[in-house]
C-alpha cells in the first residue's frame, strides 16, 4: 500500500523459453505488506499479524521487523524524522467481525536494535460498529505533495471504501473531519499522486485461499483526492469500476495490497503480496515489480528474465557489440535476371561462434554499437548471480557473449570493456531496471576506483556507434536500452 520516496512501452522481451528469476530470495513471506520503507540503509515492510521482514539490499529478505498491536494490513510513511504506522486492529471478519478499529502510532526508527526504537501509544482514528455498511480495516495512507495534507483510504467488500484526513503532525484525525465514501467492490486500497492526478488502487477478487485466490489490483483516477475516481472507460469506482494494474501470471497468483516506491526519476517499483507463489509451495510472498506508466495509467512491468538478447540502444536502434572485425557470411549471389524460381529454397544458416572466434583478440575487447546483423559478437547472454546480492526488485546479472565467458565490465576510466572470463568481480555485475516507459537502464554494480556502490553511472549511448558509462538521465534516450530476442 502507498507511495514513498526512498531517494529523492511495452516489455520487448517476447516469446522466450527462459528461466525467470524468483522475485526475492531468503524468507520473503508476508501477507498484506505495507509499502517498502527505508531506514538507515535497510528496507522494511510490515504485514498482518504484527512484525514484518527486513532486507539489507532489497533482494534477500528475512524476518525481524517489529510492530506491536497485531491486527491487519498496516501501512507506513516517513514524515520528517519519524515513521507513522497505521493499521487495522480488528475488522475484516477478524475478532470482532466487521466491528473494526484503525489506529496510528509513531517511532523514530524501524530498527528494533536501535536505542531509539520505541512505538508510541496507539491512537484510534476511525472505527466501524459491525452493523453499518462499512468495515474499518486495510488502511492506505497518502501525504499529498501539493498541499501537505494527510489522507487515509480504508475498507473492504463489506460496504464502502472511505476517505478520512489525519493531522500529519500528530497522526490524529483532523477535528471535524467527516469520512467520505469513494469506492465499492474492492479492499486494501491505496492512494498515490502523479502529474496532477490522484489514483485510487484497490484489491479486487478473493483472498486467503492460496493458489485458488483471485486477488488482482485495479485503479481509477481523479483530479481531486476526494474523487470521483473514474477508470479508463469512464466507470466510477463507487459503482464498481477499475482498470487492471496486475493480475496472476508468471507462476504467482493473487496480487494484492499495492505500494509504490520511487527509486529515481523514471525508475519506480510497485510492491504487493502474492497470495500464492507456485514455486514456493503456495506461500504468500512479497512481490516487487517494475511500475510502468502508459497513457497516464499505472501498470505492472515484468520481472526481467534471463536469456540471450540483442541489447538495443533506444537512441538509434543499433546493437551493442564487440569491437571486432565484421566477418562476412558466404552465400551464392544471383541477380534477378538469372534466378531459377524452380530451384528449391535453401535457408542460410546463422553465422556460428566457431566460425569467427579465432579472429577475435585474446585479451580485453572494447565494445561499440552497430547495425544488428545476427552475428555472434552481438548476442549477449544475461544470467543472474544471486550470490552477489541485489537491489530493490532484482539480483545482479552477468552479461557475456553467447557461448563464451567473455563478460561486459566497467573500467576505472568510467568506460566499458569486455574481459576474457567472468570472475565475479563487482565491476562485472550489472543492475537491470525497467523504467516507467518500458525501456531499461543498465548499471554496473561498482566503478573501479570509486567508493561504494554505483548509483549514478549507466550504460550510455554517447553517439550512434559509441557506448560509454555516463550519468543517468531519464529524459535522454542515450540512457535507455531494450532487450530483443531474434
Amino acid at each position: 500500500m502507498k507511495t514513498k520516496y526512498l531517494i529523492g512501452l511495452s516489455f520487448v522481451i517476447c516469446n522466450l523459453s527462459v528461466n525467470s528469476v524468483s522475485a526475492q530470495i531468503g524468507e520473503p513471506y508476508i501477507h498484506d505488506p505495507s509499502t517498502i520503507a527505508e531506514c538507515d540503509g535497510k528496507y522494511y515492510t510490515f504485514g498482518t499479524g504484527g512484525g514484518g521482514i527486513i532486507s539489507e539490499d532489497g533482494w534477500s529478505w528475512h524476518s525481524g521487523a517489529d510492530r506491536p498491536g497485531g491486527g491487519a494490513a498496516p501501512d507506513m510513511i516517513k514524515i520528517g524524522d519519524r515513521y507513522l504506522c497505521i493499521y487495522g486492529a480488528t475488522g475484516g471478519g477478524l475478532g470482532g467481525g466487521h466491528a473494526g478499529r484503525i489506529l496510528t502510532m509513531w517511532n523514530k526508527t524501524l530498527d528494533p536494535k536501535s536505542p531509539d526504537f520505541k512505538w508510541s501509544e496507539a491512537v484510534e482514528v476511525c472505527h466501524s460498529d459491525g452493523m453499518e455498511d462499512q468495515d474499518a480495516i486495510d488502511p492506505g495512507i497518502l501525504m499529498d505533495p501539493t498541499t501537505g495534507r494527510l489522507w487515509v483510504s480504508y475498507g473492504t467488500y463489506f460496504g464502502t471504501i472511505r476517505l478520512i484526513e489525519l493531522d500529519p503532525k500528530t497522526g490524529f484525525r483532523v477535528s471535524g473531519n467527516k469520512e467520505k465514501d469513494i469506492a465499492i467492490d474492492c479492499e486494501a486500497t491505496d492512494l498515490i499522486y502523479r502529474d496532477g492526478w490522484y489514483y485510487l488502487l484497490g484489491t479486487h477478487g478473493t483472498c486467503c485461499d492460496g493458489v485458488n485466490s483471485t486477488y488482482n489490483i485495479v485503479v481509477g483516477r481523479s483530479k481531486s483526492v476526494q474523487g470521483p475516481y473514474i477508470d479508463n472507460v469512464g466507470r466510477d469506482m463507487y459503482h464498481g469500476g477499475g482498470k487492471m494494474v496486475i493480475a496472476a501470471g508468471d507462476r504467482v497468483t493473487g496480487p494484492g495490497h499495492f505500494g509504490r516506491t520511487i527509486i529515481d526519476e523514471g525508475v519506480e517499483i510497485m510492491s504487493c503480496h502474492y497470495e500464492a507463489d507456485f514455486d514456493q509451495g503456495g506461500r504468500s510472498v512479497l512481490g516487487l515489480r517494475p511500475l510502468l506508466w502508459r497513457n497516464g495509467w499505472p501498470v505492472a512491468g515484468d520481472r526481467f528474465k534471463e536469456g540471450t538478447y540483442e541489447i538495443e540502444s533506444e537512441r538509434r536502434g543499433y546493437a551493442l557489440e564487440l569491437a571486432v572485425d565484421f566477418v562476412r557470411i558466404q552465400q551464392e549471389r544471383r541477380g534477378w535476371f538469372n534466378r531459377n524460381n524452380n530451384e528449391p529454397v535453401k535457408p542460410i544458416a546463422n553465422q556460428t561462434l566457431d566460425q569467427v572466434k579465432d579472429t577475435w583478440p585474446a585479451g580485453n575487447i572494447d565494445v561499440r554499437i552497430g547495425d544488428y546483423m545476427f552475428r555472434p559478437h552481438q548476442r549477449w547472454t544475461i544470467k543472474a548471480v544471486p550470490e552477489a546480492g541485489g537491489y530493490l526488485g532484482g539480483p545482479y546479472y552477468k552479461i557475456t557473449i553467447e557461448g563464451t565467458d567473455r563478460a561486459l565490465a566497467a573500467t576505472d576510466k568510467v568506460e566499458l570493456t569486455t574481459v576474457p572470463a567472468f570472475s565475479g568481480a563487482d565491476e562485472q555485475l550489472w543492475r537491470i531496471e525497467q523504467l516507467i516507459d518500458g525501456t531499461f537502464r543498465i548499471m554496473p554494480k561498482v566503478i573501479p576506483g570509486k567508493e561504494g556502490l554505483n548509483k549514478k553511472y549507466v550504460l550510455y549511448s554517447a553517439g550512434d556507434s559509441t557506448p560509454t558509462l555516463a550519468e543517468y538521465d531519464f529524459n535522454s534516450d542515450n540512457s535507455k536500452w531494450n532487450f530483443r530476442n531474434h
